[in-house]
């Protein structure tokens, strides 16, 4: 059949929300994410990475199936859905759910009103993942609930409050069942503190919920079930700009298209070849989508399996094993129980509903978790080609290692076939990835044996690895050498070292990891190894002995389950008023517009007329001269406006904040991999990526290229000043010690990871050079002082909105003035409003982030565990321009201390200059990396002196009013509370010991427990930075316009200064409306950073409301029993005035560095967590069992909304140190771009026991209301699950005789903890010749 003669392109028929789409020229490359947002305008499906790894475009599709009559519901992920895959089905976005207009659908009810949304960029996602679930399971179990949601990411919540959405729907009991004392937690309350204190545990009341009601939902579109009734399925064929797309419906016919295109790919569910083509920049001009082909949805059980066609989904295949499972005897399900086992973990829920079995099989990906075990078990393919059927086994596609493919171009893969498994036959599935679900493996691996029968001789064995080389390998001669052996020690011994031999690695084994690879490998072996023995047993127990009773625990792989929570705040005195929201749990105001997806963030704003969209071109060098740029073949391009370099900026280039500038566009010379060098500018966001890839850039290397840390300080290249703090007489006191200690720590960097990557529309109004810009910023103050400074023109023409930002952390400061920058010289060029939203690969690689660490220590101090002197060094990795660093680096010195006295104290801080992209703020901004070294010090000096950490804490911590290092006042009082509550609380004492026994019973498996403290200055060093500014108007209908500097990021600042308002006003929460941040409205406003948003701009509406009130007062004295409106109309009639500004001066703040001295803070916050851990020795993989804290946050304005912001920052903390791992070429490119290699915390990552409290009857002088500004110190809290794996590791290593001390760096990931747990496997690494050579990851 040939292409031309169906050139009358077909019209693409689906339904959207239950409207009618006909689309009469469907683009093959168009996925329906841009298509629902550019073409229908339905902003509530939001755009997170466009890979399928966050969940944040998911959305639920409905098909019909007429041969069964059922309708099936799915979610997926819409950045990867062609929509020509979408003929005749029915899509339902979260605005077909529910909206404010119509009705709030009870997922989205609940979701806000538990406080589900913070900055509210997951949440859409979120609703659509519980709402599908919710259609075809309407009472799910947990298990189900938890499983839904394994696929969506969130940066902001810590998922605890989402999760408590999900359980009102769940039907088993939502108690804690936490029954230590025979009573519920509910009913707990009295035991938690002292009966004076009114506690409260609950921060929502379910009974204000709307039911679930199914009959409510959208039906089908009816007219669909008569299409696919009625009209005969015919070919359709669509022609895009640069790609055709065709779906056969017969196996023949696809038959003979793949012989006139071999080339072509088959693509079913588009998780494989889009993210190719999508980020590797691989072009397919013909795809063909057979998944409308019957012969390949076969679902057949034959005599010796089940033979399962080629596009089945995974969950389908899921669904039909678990099926299978419950129906057939044991003995013939093992193979189907060990693929099903891998099927649990394998992307999410989104990923798995479309992925297919077949292009699973035939992408032949090193990461595939189900080929190794679909080839150990001899499962078989069916092929076919034109007038040719074969079968042949899957092993064979591997057979001869990497490149050979047996399978010619022309076949397809029509259906698998998988056995039953026989007697004496064992079958296992192996994985190991950096996070336990929605990700790929590192390793993973297929194993079978068959026993000649009644007896442990190895009559066939077949053993596969994934992630080893560049496709799934057999460890063939190994198999071959272990036939006739018996199962036992001397065989496993002989395997070990046959698989190391066999399996080599290349030394690019997917960058790194080598090591940890191998020992992978091996451990895998011995588990399977172990997992045999122990079933021998249970066949023959006279013969065989089974395995030991401390070894068992090892074959139970962690589970994910529903996390119990509980959160205690302190209730609001009898005597407030009722409509005083002051002290309650009020819901985050835009919680519900988050839910129904009508919150709008920048990229929702409607298309201004006439609108280009703009890609950055940036550097491939990390320091090179720029020889030229060559932009002929990009202009060509279709679409494509115009290209802006350096050339093009009118004034201000480079922004001289200190001696080294920030650039705009780079003008000679790249300092950085991501540095921008140009821009395009096209009509479609499609075309001005195609075009931004052909613009040609010539470079001539410079040397030095400084990457690391050590290597800048070879090459002396550091950014001024370095500073010092010094206190006492160090070098004396090191010579009156008894012991002292040395070492140093790596603490890894952090990408912001921000749900809404940057964004920016800038819009020229035409006259007197003004501009509207709408920025995702949390500073619009800098953003217009530096497109004025840009452009030229005096700030007054520059208007900068930010109604809402998705997520910030410090990463929407310094560079979204930058890329805000950009897009102005470009609308200024072209006089257009210009659209600059980074895909998140480019905005990973442009923006750099937390500031990689190196401490150095040197720590004397006594027998008893009194610490006397501490010289330490901090080198922070700034990157290529100065931005925020040197400012990271003073806090991390005045903050290093956290919550202990040293009396002989020095330390240093050194910024390094090197050729990364910028550092820059991120939560917590520098306290998490030193007070992460000096916790490191006080574990190791628990460790030399032989008592437990947390004694060496207590004796260590600020007990009565003292001065710090920097000779500020301080009063430790309720860090001592937190301290001993946490302890209480968390039943430290009797958990340690229970974990001490747990070790003792359990060898491959151990517990570790930690506890830690936190002092956390609150401060931003100078009084102009923490000046805030409040402007209310109030209108004659008595509604009252509230605006002030803040952003709102998620941290609910707009809820709380509307709770202000509410309390100092007098009035209902619901007459106050709050607008937007804008320049026009209140200028020179400070960054929402540091903590201190509500604190200062709560002043200033404090400030304005007094203000409005004494202008108020006689007229509500003549007329006490008024009205609030009677009062406003009076008010208006006397002219007075209606509206007024507040303002607040700031914090009287300073520190004096030549002296070392100064008070740069006003308070303190302290808190202390407890966390617990359980660590596979064999595999380094680990789970968060439980984690308590408590938190002195002063008076809460609103606890639901400072809770999540502990158990956010908590959870990014986890991230830091525990999982995200950033990878650096040795060419100083990055490569982890995106969700799918840089692992941040997923729900499985929370801890299944967790409870926060807020530290009851704490008061604080400074701050609005006594509260206490809490948006970062929960962050370091983190830190508890670090040194709680620590303790696993130790005990470990003590139960293994190894006395020498070991250095853990940070993030503590599962190769690390695996290393820390030296054994025979990890020995055999070390006596390995062939170990990796050249990394292949830099550590910067």
């Amino acid at each position: 059949m040939s292409l031309q003669g169906a050139a009358g392109a077909e019209e693409l028929i689906f339904y959207v929300n239950g409207r009618k789409i006909t689309e009469k020229n469907a683009d093959p490359e168009q996925m329906l994410l841009s298509y629902l947002r550019k073409r229908l305008q339905l902003t509530g499906t939001k755009y997170g990475c466009g890979g399928g790894g966050c969940g944040a475009c998911t959305v639920m599709i409905s098909t019909y199936e007429p041969a069964s009559k059922k309708i099936r519901h799915y979610s997926a992920n819409a950045c990867l859905l062609p929509i020509c895959s979408l003929y005749g089905v029915a899509v339902t976005t979260v605005e077909g759910v529910g909206s404010t207009k119509t009705r709030v659908h009870p997922v989205q009810e609940r979701l806000a009103k538990c406080h589900g949304s913070q900055c509210g960029f997951c949440t859409p996602g979120m609703v659509m993942s519980i709402y599908t679930l919710l259609r075809n399971h309407p009472e799910p179990t947990s298990e189900q609930m938890i499983a839904a949601l394994a696929g969506n990411l969130c940066r902001c919540t810590g998922y605890r409050p989402i999760l408590d959405a999900c359980k009102t729907f769940c039907k088993e009991s939502i108690c804690c069942q936490r029954k230590a004392n025979g009573k519920c937690c509910l009913d707990q309350e009295d035991d938690l503190f002292d009966k004076e204190e009114k506690v409260s545990t609950r921060l929502f009341s379910t009974d204000e919920f709307q039911p679930l009601d199914p009959t409510q939902e959208l039906i089908f579109p009816p007219e669909l079930m008569r299409m696919a009734e009625n009209q005969p399925k015919r070919t359709l064929i669509f022609h895009g700009e640069r790609m055709t797309w065709i779906s056969p419906v017969s196996l023949d016919e696809l038959l003979d298209l793949k012989a006139a295109h071999p080339k072509a790919p088959l693509v079913v569910g588009n998780t494989s070849v889009g993210p190719e083509m999508k980020f590797r920049g691989v072009f397919h001009p013909i795809v063909i989508a057979p998944a409308r082909i019957p012969d390949l949805n076969v679902v057949k059980c034959t005599d010796d399996g089940l033979t399962l066609g080629a596009a089945c989904s995974l969950s389908l295949v899921k669904d039909i094993l678990t099926n299978a499972i419950s129906e057939f005897p044991e003995e013939k399900t093992k193979v189907f129980c060990a693929i099903l086992q891998q099927l649990r973990t394998l992307g999410g829920e989104q990923i798995r509903n479309v992925a297919s079995l077949g292009g699973n099989i035939i992408s032949r990906k090193s990461t595939s978790d189900l080929n190794p075990i679909l080839a150990a078990s001899n499962c078989m393919l069916n092929l076919a080609s034109r007038g040719r059927k074969r079968q042949i086994p899957l092993s064979d596609i591997f057979a001869h290692g990497v490149g050979n493919n047996t399978i010619m171009p022309e076949e397809i893969l029509v259906s698998v076939h998988i056995p039953h498994s026989r007697k004496g036959e064992y079958v296992s599935a192996f994985r190991q990835a950096p996070r336990r679900e929605n990700a790929l493996p590192i390793t993973n691996a297929g194993m079978r044996v068959l026993f000649e029968e009644g007896t442990d001789i190895i009559k066939d064995l077949s053993i596969f690895y994934g992630g080893a080389a560049s496709t799934t390998i057999c460890a063939k001669q190994t198999c071959w050498t272990l036939i006739g052996r018996h199962w036992n020690e001397q065989m496993l011994d002989e395997a070990c070292r046959l698989v190391l031999k066999e399996i080599a690695l290349p030394d690019s084994a997917s960058g790194e990891k080598v090591d940890y690879k191998k020992t992978l490998i091996v451990s895998f072996f011995y588990r399977f190894f172990l997992e045999v023995l122990q079933s021998l047993k249970t066949m023959d127990p006279c013969h065989y002995p089974g395995i030991p009773m401390e070894y068992r625990s090892v074959l139970q792989d962690f589970k994910t389950k529903m996390p119990q929570s509980i959160q205690i705040y302190q209730d609001i005195e009898p005597s407030q008023s009722l409509q005083d929201p002051v002290g309650r749990p009020v819901m985050h105001l835009s919680g519900i517009k988050h839910a129904t997806g009508e919150a709008v963030y920048v990229d929702d704003l409607p298309s201004v007329d006439g609108e280009l969209f703009l890609a950055v071109v940036t550097s491939t060098r990390a320091h090179a001269k720029i020889v030229s740029i060559d932009t002929s073949e990009a202009l060509k391009a279709p679409g494509v406006f115009d290209i802006i370099t350096a050339h093009d900026v009118p004034a201000t280039n480079e922004f001289y904040y200190s001696n080294d500038p920030e650039i705009i566009f780079a003008r000679n010379k790249v300092i950085c991999v991501g540095q921008i060098v140009c821009a395009v500018v096209a009509d479609s966001d499609v075309h001005v990526k195609q075009a931004a890839a052909k613009v040609k850039i010539e470079y001539e290397v410079l040397e030095p290229v400084i990457l690391t840390i050590e290597e800048a300080v070879k090459h002396n290249s550091f950014f001024e000043p370095k500073r010092t703090l010094e206190q006492g007489n160090v070098d004396q006191a090191f010579e009156t010690v008894d012991n002292i200690t040395e070492g140093e720590i790596h603490i890894g960097g952090q990408e912001h990871f921000y749900m809404e990557t940057q964004s920016v529309l800038a819009v020229p109004k035409g006259e007197d050079k003004e501009m509207d810009v709408y920025v995702s910023t949390q500073h619009p103050a800098i953003i217009q002082e530096m497109v004025a400074a840009t452009l030229g023109v005096p700030a007054n023409r520059i208007m900068c909105h930010v109604k809402r930002v998705g997520g910030a952390f410090g990463g929407k400061l310094m560079k979204a003035g930058l890329l805000a920058s950009v897009a102005a010289v470009a609308a200024n060029k072209t006089n257009r409003a210009v659209r600059l939203i980074l895909s998140r690969g480019d905005d990973m690689l442009i923006t750099g982030g937390r500031h990689p660490f190196i401490g150095k220590y040197k720590v004397g101090f006594m027998n008893d565990g009194r610490i006397r002197a501490v010289d330490a060094k901090y080198y922070i990795n700034g990157g290529c321009t100065p931005d925020e660093s040197v400012l990271v680096a003073e806090v991390s010195l005045l903050k290093m201390d956290n919550a202990y006295k040293i009396p002989n104290l020095r330390c240093w801080a050194y910024v390094c200059k090197t050729n990364l992209p910028s550092n820059t703020a991120f939560r917590g901004f520098g306290f998490p990396q030193a007070a992460l070294v000096t916790e490191t010090w006080i574990t190791e000096v628990a460790d030399k002196t032989g008592l437990p950490p947390e004694k060496i804490r207590e004796i260590n911590m600020y007990k009565e009013n003292e001065q710090t290092h920097f000779k500020q006042k301080l009063d430790p009082q309720n860090l001592i509370r937190c301290w001993n509550e946490c302890m209480e609380k968390s039943a430290y004492h009797s958990r340690k010991t229970a974990v001490n026994e747990f070790n003792e019973q359990n060898y491959w498996k151990k517990k570790g427990i930690a506890i830690v403290p936190m002092k956390f200055p609150f401060g931003l060093g100078t009084r102009y930075l923490s000046q805030a500014a409040a402007l209310i108007h109030i209108y004659t209908d008595g509604s009252v316009l509230l605006t002030h500097g803040g952003i709102e990021m998620g941290q609910g600042i707009h809820t709380k200064m509307i709770q202000v308002a509410s309390r100092e006003l007098n009035i209902p929460m619901s007459y106050i409306h709050f607008c937007e941040t804008s320049t026009s409205t209140v200028p020179n406003a400070c960054a929402s950073a540091g903590s201190a948003g509500t604190d200062v701009n709560g002043m200033a509406v404090k400030d304005a409301c007094q203000t409005l009130l004494k202008r108020l007062q006689p007229i509500i004295n003549k007329n006490p029993n008024g009205t609030w409106n009677d009062w406003i109309k009076e008010a208006f009639e006397q002219s007075v005035s209606l509206s007024a500004t507040g303002y607040f001066r700031g914090y009287n703040e300073n520190m004096d560095w030549e002296k070392g001295e100064g008070q740069p803070f006003t308070y303190f916050l302290y808190g202390a967590a407890c966390s617990e851990v359980e660590i596979n020795c064999l595999t380094g993989d680990h789970k968060n069992l439980r984690t308590d804290i408590v938190m002195d946050v002063g008076c809460s304005i609103n606890p639901a909304v400072d809770i999540g912001q502990i158990e956010g920052a908590f959870v990014q903390g986890i991230g830091l140190y525990t999982m995200e791992e950033l990878k650096y070429s040795p060419e100083g490119v990055l490569c982890t771009r995106g969700p799918d290699q840089y692992k941040i915390p997923a729900v499985c990552d929370i801890p299944e026991q967790f409870s926060v409290s807020l530290l009851p009857s704490s008061q604080n002088p400074y701050a609005i209301y006594a509260s206490k500004g809490i948006g970062e110190a929960g962050l370091f809290l983190g830190c508890s699950v670090f040194f709680a794996l620590r303790d696993a590791v130790t005990s470990v290593r003590n139960e293994r005789g190894l006395k020498n001390t070991f250095a853990l760096n940070s993030p503590l990931t599962s190769e690390q903890i695996r290393a820390g747990c030296a054994d025979d496997f990890t020995e055999m690494m070390t006596n390995d010749e062939s170990a990796s050579s050249t990394p292949r990851a830099v550590s910067v």
